[in-house]
């Protein structure tokens, strides 16, 4: 499926977790979670994917990747005098 979610998901997902509903990264745990609280199948398999990628720790490689881009640009900024 694409990453692109409806602002439905997103405004139910938000609430949620703001009602204090404890999610993690296993989707069919999620899945399970939300199995009393939504009756729709598609709803709810789309808020779990949902807080399942949210609730994933960050990658290593895009930590990495974000931290040589800040050195390059600093780098690349200390040769230009303003």
């Amino acid at each position: 499926m694409g990453k692109i979610k409806t602002k439905m998901i997103k405004r139910t997902a938000k609430e949620l977790t703001n009602r204090g509903i404890q999610f993690n990264e296993s989707f069919e745990e999620n899945k399970g979670i939300l199995k009393g609280v939504m009756p729709s199948k598609k709803v709810r398999n789309q808020v779990a994917g949902l807080l399942t990628r949210n609730n994933r720790p960050e990658k290593k490689w895009v930590s990495k990747f974000y931290n040589y881009l800040l050195i390059l640009s600093s780098l690349y900024l200390k040769n230009y005098n303003f």
